[in-house]
C-alpha cells in the first residue's frame, strides 16, 4: 500500500484539507484500538471520498464495507438534505463503536447501518443509488458489482478500493485476493455499460461511471 516515499506522503497531506475533530478521533481510536486499522481511509482518500460526494450532490449512497465508519462519514458529507447512505458490515464486534460515531457526526439521521451479509442484502434494495464505494471482501468485489449496476442510474458513479492490492496486481504469481482483484478490474475495462478510470489513490481507487 506504500507506494510513495514518506517525505512525499507527508507533503500531500499536508496540501490536503485535513479531517475535522471526529474523523481525527476515528482514525486515532481505529489506528489505537481496532485490528487491521490499515484498512481505514484515512486523511487524503477520505477527503477524495468527501469531494466526490460533494461534487454528485447524491440523494443515495450504498457503502459496502464500513469498518469503523470513516468512509461513511466522509461520503455523507456530500449528501443533499433528505438524502440517505446505506452502508452493510459483517462485522457485528464493531457495530456499537461505530453507531457511536454516527451519532456524533451529525448525520445519524442520514446513516442507514445494516450488519449482515451485504450479498444478501443488496438484492432487497429498490431504490437507485448515485454514489456506491465499495470496500469489503475481494473475492466478492465482482458480485457485488454484478449487484448494484443495475441499481445505478446512468451517471452514477461506483468506486471500488484496493485495486492494486499493495502492487501485487503487476506481480507474476497473484495470490487468490489478488486474483480477485485482477478479475475485477478485467471485469471493468471490458464493460462496455460503462467508462473508468484507475487511480492511484492509496491502494488504488477504480472510479467507474455508468454511461
Amino acid at each position: 500500500m506504500d507506494f510513495l516515499s514518506d517525505d512525499l506522503q507527508h507533503y500531500i497531506e499536508i496540501h490536503t484539507s485535513a479531517e475535522n475533530d471526529l474523523l481525527k478521533k476515528i482514525n486515532r481510536e481505529t489506528h489505537a484500538q481496532v485490528l487491521k486499522s490499515r484498512m481505514l481511509s484515512g486523511q487524503v482518500q477520505g477527503r477524495f471520498l468527501s469531494m466526490i460526494s460533494k461534487m454528485i450532490k447524491p440523494n443515495a449512497i450504498l457503502e459496502i464495507g464500513t469498518y469503523t465508519g470513516y468512509s461513511a462519514v466522509c461520503l455523507a458529507e456530500g449528501l443533499q438534505p433528505g438524502g440517505k447512505l446505506i452502508t452493510v458490515d459483517v462485522n457485528e464486534e464493531l457495530e456499537n463503536r461505530v453507531r457511536n460515531y454516527f451519532k456524533e457526526s451529525g448525520f445519524d439521521s442520514q446513516i442507514d447501518f445494516r450488519i449482515g451479509d451485504a450479498r444478501k442484502i443488496i438484492p432487497t434494495f429498490t431504490e437507485p443509488f448515485d454514489l456506491v464505494f465499495i470496500d469489503a471482501d475481494k473475492e466478492n468485489y465482482s458480485l457485488y458489482y454484478d449487484l448494484v449496476i443495475d441499481k445505478v442510474p446512468s451517471g452514477g458513479i461506483i468506486l471500488a478500493d484496493n485495486v492494486l492490492w499493495s502492487g501485487k496486481v503487476v506481480e507474476p504469481k497473484p495470490g487468490k485476493d489478488t486474483q480477485s482483484i485482477l478479475e475485477f478490474n478485467s471485469k471493468i475495462q471490458n464493460d462496455l455499460r460503462v467508462e473508468n478510470l484507475l487511480l492511484p489513490l492509496r491502494d488504488g481507487v477504480m472510479m467507474i461511471r455508468k454511461k
